[in-house]
């Protein structure tokens, strides 16, 4: 079976964000690179999105509703409703992520 995979607006400004802030303090080729392996990975979820781990600061909340899968140190976290994936948060997994999965998957 394959899935759908859709982008949320605020993923797309997740990985916007990441590619400027990359060429801004690195090089455009390593953002280029880290662009384009993020959307491979994205596409990727059309085929076995299960494939992905709970997210273990969710997890430790009891919640089963998201998965990820890294391009590290980059967290994707998704949600799978159906035979659609929904990619929600592209984000640096250095970060502070209890506050902002809490923020951005449970504030909603």
């Amino acid at each position: 079976m394959s899935f759908e995979v859709f982008l949320t607006a605020d993923a797309a400004c997740d990985l916007e964000e990441l590619y400027q802030y990359i060429v801004r303090h690195d090089a455009p080729g390593k953002a280029e690179h880290v662009l384009t392996s993020i959307e491979e990975i994205c596409s990727s979820l059309s085929e076995l999105p299960e494939r992905g781990a709970y997210p273990k600061e969710l997890l430790a909340l009891g919640i089963h509703d998201y998965r990820e899968v890294f391009f590290k140190p980059y967290r994707v976290i998704y949600r799978v409703m159906g035979d659609t994936v929904y990619v929600l948060l592209i984000v640096d997994g250095r970060r502070d992520m209890q506050t902002l999965l809490l923020r951005r998957l449970l504030e909603k």
